[in-house]
């Protein structure tokens, strides 16, 4: 029997707010351990939450990004349940009257392949605190327990369970991550903790409408891991199918070192964690004057500028997934590349020598220090012939490293592109002189020494002659010998 997988993720995002979502603590990341707490989020008597409004407005962003429809009046739950790093004994979240629901996010898979995965709802909640095991500083046989997190503001994402492959289930993270960061309300950084995902799997005979038993794996912190822990647990609910064994309904953690997910414990229904209103806190009413104040300042989204680079700039679709992967790159080529006058040359600089560069020095295009303006510039003048485009990787070099213009930078060191026809032509007779024998090799059929001699004129030149003057004088000239 053939079998398909059906796949619903659990997506939680920290949001990018200076405090937490019922108090004024911090939320700063890598603080020394319970230095960012108050009595409201360790749940002492008495306290009384207030909620965040940037926490609102973060999530009024995250449901018109997603077409969700946002319910004016929705309320606060307690989520009961009991673990050492929940002092309340007891998590702040939405449950019957969420957020937002009935949402949807649209994936670009493949090229010329897209898919619509329907969000179930979005809801508010605080984050619990943190459990540590195995630290340097934590004992073999001991659990210490970091609080910092309490409180920490959290918006869940449930998606509909429309995905059909691991593949699909990491490019509807991708596109998530890149709406979030597009955003500007979580840096969607999986590593560190600031989004989570579980995911529930199930399988069911191929072209069956009945949903399986499903399982739910936890712990994983990459796009990766996420694809592989549900490539895992497909295949082993098959095999444990094809055997005629049953599939169990429990939690199951990934482990990256070993790439096996194992039971943690039975899954839990939303009774056992007996939901209650929350009696602290009013309920959310949401105006539409606010939803529309906040509507007017959305930012173009990742897939729409995408298909708009493609369209407007005329570049590939390869270059503009890279582009516009990160808003602060795609902000910084657009500048780029409404300055000059061939769009896929500043893709190119923007693929190449740009991205190089971040890479080596592991810093933000925001930390560049050459400016939109003055890198299209830089193309202007190799496009101009002033410089070649391999003295001009060597000024973008220079440009990157002092912030100084490309002009600046050629007439200091003298980089200026000889284009002069009898120069050139005094230079590469000079090196066919030079050069008998390969002159005789390439004259007998070894055709591969043009590059030889276009490397020596290169060469003699320091770089600076005009490549197209270079190959169309020595072409001419090999031809006429070869008479």
């Amino acid at each position: 029997m053939q079998y398909e997988p059906v796949i619903g993720l659990e997506v939680h995002i920290q949001l990018l707010t200076v405090s937490k979502i019922f108090c004024t603590c911090s939320t700063t990341f890598g603080a020394r351990q319970n230095s960012q707490v108050c009595p409201v989020c360790l749940g002492m008597p008495g306290v009384l939450p207030v909620l965040n409004e940037k926490v609102v407005e973060h999530a009024i962003k995250l449901a018109l990004a997603t077409n969700s429809r946002i319910n004016k009046h929705s309320i606060f739950a307690r989520k009961n349940y009991f673990y050492p790093d929940l002092p309340k004994g007891y998590q702040i979240s939405q449950f019957e009257e969420p957020f937002c629901e009935d949402g949807r996010i649209k994936l670009a898979i493949d090229e010329g392949e897209e898919k619509v995965i329907g969000l179930t709802r979005i809801h508010l909640e605080e984050d619990a605190g943190k459990s540590m095991h195995a630290e340097a500083y934590v004992a073999a046989d001991e659990t210490l327990v970091d609080v910092n997190r309490c409180g920490v503001p959290l918006l869940e994402i449930v998606s509909e369970p429309d995905l059909n492959s691991p593949r699909q289930a990491r490019a509807y993270l991708t596109q998530l991550r890149q709406i979030v960061r597009y955003l500007k309300i979580c840096d969607g950084n999986m590593e560190e903790g600031s989004m989570r995902c579980d995911a529930n799997i199930s399988v069911r005979p191929a072209g069956s409408d009945k949903l399986g038993v499903r399982t739910e794996i936890k712990n994983m912190n990459s796009l990766s891991h996420v694809e592989k822990a549900l490539e895992f647990e497909i295949a082993r609910q098959i095999a444990v199918l094809q055997k005629g064994g049953r599939i169990d309904q429990e939690t199951l953690l990934w482990s990256a070192d070993r790439n096996v997910a194992e039971p943690m414990r039975s899954k839990e229904y939303s009774h056992d964690y007996r939901y209650f209103p929350e009696p602290d806190l009013v309920p959310l009413e949401v105006s539409d004057e606010w939803i529309k104040r906040i509507a007017a300042d959305m930012p173009e989204l990742p897939l729409a500028k995408k298909e708009r680079f493609i369209r407007e700039y005329g570049i590939p679709e390869y270059d503009a997934a890279i582009l516009t992967d990160d808003r602060d790159i795609a902000d910084y080529f657009e500048q780029v590349a409404v300055r000059v006058a061939n769009q896929k040359i500043a893709s190119n600089w923007m693929l190449g020598e740009v991205m190089r560069t971040l890479k080596e020095n592991h810093c933000e295009i925001t930390e560049l220090k050459t400016s939109p303006t003055q890198l299209a510039d830089l193309i202007k003048i190799i496009e101009d012939g002033t410089i070649s485009g391999k003295i001009a990787k060597t000024v973008f070099d220079e440009m990157a490293s002092t912030g100084k213009d490309a002009i600046s930078i050629v007439q200091e060191k003298s980089l200026l592109q000889i284009s002069d026809s009898q120069s050139i032509e005094t230079e590469i007779d000079r090196i066919l002189q030079n050069c008998p024998n390969e002159l005789q090799a390439y004259l007998g059929g070894k055709d591969k020494l043009f590059g030889f001699f276009v490397g020596q004129v290169m060469r003699a030149t320091a770089g600076k002659a005009n490549p197209q003057t270079v190959n169309e004088i020595l072409q001419r000239k090999l031809s006429q010998l070869r008479k």
